[in-house]
């Protein structure tokens, strides 16, 4: 095969999956990595892809990319309402106790699915999400369904989530029993991240906080790398995805611990 024929299907790869891998490539064409690097290397001068540790991704999904909390907010949605459902699952039936929930698209599903258990068995949700905040409220007028508990600070407009060094130490505080955690990115080596500092140390917190983490990510965050980690795989206990991780992060996940649930 010549490198022009094989540069053309790792472009459609790298379209369809969002992210291609050198030894998997390599593998796949049964040719060096070295070749596989010469190739990406050629297509990421010429503008088609962006090189990161290990393989690639799209030029478009730079380190520090965040599109707003409305643009997020119909995209993937029936595979984060298929999260949301799975991940409650966690809870089990007789649960008892308090939840964070952190800011983001697919935690603010995995909310609406909360109320609507939390009709029958009331449960303490802590968030510093001033949507999920607004709306839990709501429900709470509605009909009792438990707690809320609102974490203040300075207020990010981009994911209208609270932030800062107040934000950080008032989770700190806290020992939730268990913590839905959203993230931008799921990665072998480099683990969870996001591309806001701010956001990625609330993040940390709620991590350290909570006695049992559950991470709520879809395919599309399956592989990515961000600018700011904020936690290691170890830190996690569960990972409930609509996706299939490949067979790095799924080793790396296995190794670390973390129970991958599909949806």
């Amino acid at each position: 095969m010549y490198a022009t024929e094989r540069q053309q299907i790792i472009t459609t790869l790298l379209t369809d999956e969002g992210r291609v891998a050198v030894v998997e490539l390599a593998r796949r064409f049964d040719v060096t990595t070295e070749t596989i690097r010469r190739d990406l290397a050629a297509l990421d001068g010429a503008g088609i892809l962006r090189r990161v540790h290990g393989g690639a991704v799209p030029r478009d999904r730079a380190s520090t990319l965040e599109p707003s909390l409305t643009e997020r907010q119909d995209h993937q949605a029936s595979a984060k309402s298929a999260i949301a459902r799975c991940a409650l699952d966690v809870l089990g039936e007789d649960f008892r106790g308090s939840v964070y929930l952190d800011a983001g698209t697919t935690t603010a599903a995995v909310a609406t699915q909360l109320v609507r258990r939390a009709s029958e068995t009331p449960v303490d949700v802590v968030t510093h999400a001033l949507t999920l905040a607004h709306d839990l409220a709501a429900d709470l007028v509605a009909s009792p369904v438990g707690s809320l508990t609102v974490i203040g600070g300075r207020v990010r407009g981009l994911t209208a989530a609270a932030v800062g060094a107040e934000t950080v130490r008032a989770i700190e505080g806290l020992r939730p029993d268990v913590a839905f955690v959203g993230t931008n990115g799921v990665s072998s080596e480099f683990g969870l991240s996001t591309p806001d500092p701010d956001e990625a140390a609330v993040k940390r917190a709620i991590v350290h906080a909570a006695r049992r983490v559950v991470v709520v990510a879809d395919a599309e965050k399956l592989g990515r790398e961000l600018l700011v980690g904020f936690a290691d795989l170890a830190d996690i206990d569960v990972l409930v995805t609509d996706g299939v991780p490949d067979a790095t992060l799924a080793a790396a996940l296995a190794d670390a611990g973390v129970e991958v649930w599909q949806a």
